[in-house]
């Protein structure tokens, strides 16, 4: 196999949210060479959205590059199903088991494509090319509007039969909390995002700074001047974090944990109280000593953990192992 490297075979990444399609043709070195963009239609019909994401496509396809490109990698947000190869994103409602695989390998020209949860694509990009690298035994997580997260074990990503496994934000780590729109309750994801981290805080009676939205950051600011109503809303979600980060030592013994997205930007507000709670719930010798770590790579990581996950699935090991 011919080694790959910006003049070798790339491969093209998607990154699905509910507010933005990226895309990127990716070397074997983790760089994007080539970008295309979309708004996501979120509140429009499911052709409507895959419009968009055809147009970004389109985009990857008119770069000079694209000759190059031997497969494409899709993180999506979830649900996904990647043994059926469709997806119904919660804050997509007009996708609901829509057969996005083959309408995007349709849409590129008949490239073999593979289909992973964001959560998962971040977890291949972290350990690729980030915080994870060198883990033979890693869980990544996504702390934003949601809670997401992916495995690797044995040196080896696992993204599980549909694509979703390791999805930590719904762990229950509060058996009578409460509810989940997933339909649970106490779920990591209800106590430790973003949008949940600043409902706690007013309904503790904390108020944001006059023209101020009440959101995890302004929570942030608030905890940092001080105010004890906001640091608690912090502290129990990175109690719910260090409960749900133990809960997945014990079950497959974890050494790192890898924290990204909005609300990991909170720093040692986050990341020095869950520390000191994971040494309470990761008791047993094998659990203990787990390692926690905010993530290295940034807003790009979807798209490089698309790219990695379909390498490594597809068996392109020259791609993930850096050319």
């Amino acid at each position: 196999m011919q080694p790959f490297g910006a003049t070798g075979p790339l491969v093209a990444a998607l990154d699905i949210g509910g507010t933005k399609i990226a895309g990127a043709l990716v070397d074997a070195q983790g760089r994007l060479v080539a970008r295309a963009l979309r708004p996501t239609p979120a509140a429009e019909d499911g052709e409507t959205v895959m419009r968009a994401v055809g147009e970004v496509v389109a985009g990857l396809r008119a770069a000079p590059q694209w000759p190059a490109a031997v497969a494409v990698g899709i993180g999506s947000a979830g649900p996904v199903d990647a043994a059926h190869g469709t997806v119904s994103p919660v804050n997509v409602p007009g996708w609901r088991e829509f057969p996005l695989v083959p309408r995007v390998a349709e849409a590129a020209g008949g490239l073999p494509v593979v289909l992973t949860g964001d959560g998962v694509a971040m977890t291949a990009a972290e350990h690729w090319q980030g915080a994870a690298r060198g883990y033979d035994n890693a869980l990544c997580m996504v702390v934003s509007t949601g809670v997401g997260g992916g495995l690797v074990l044995g040196g080896t990503l696992l993204p599980g039969p549909t694509g979703n496994a390791g999805h930590i934000g719904h762990i229950s780590v509060d058996l009578d909390g409460d509810p989940c729109p997933c339909g649970s309750r106490g779920c990591v994801e209800r106590i430790a995002s973003g949008p949940n981290i600043a409902r706690r805080a007013v309904e503790s009676g904390w108020r944001p700074p006059q023209g101020t939205a009440p959101t995890a950051a302004a929570v942030a600011s608030s905890a940092r001047a001080g105010d004890p109503l906001a640091i608690a809303s912090f502290d129990r979600a990175a109690k719910a974090l260090a409960a749900g980060i133990a809960a997945t030592a014990t079950l497959v013994e974890i050494h790192v944990a890898v924290i990204g997205g909005g609300v990991a930007n909170a720093g040692p507000l986050l990341f020095d109280p869950l520390r000191d709670h994971l040494t309470h719930y990761a008791t047993l010798s094998f659990a203990a000593g787990v390692e926690v770590v905010p993530a290295k790579l940034g807003t790009d990581a979807g798209l490089v953990g698309a790219a990695a996950a379909a390498a490594e699935a597809l068996g392109l090991e020259s791609f993930t192992s850096g050319g």
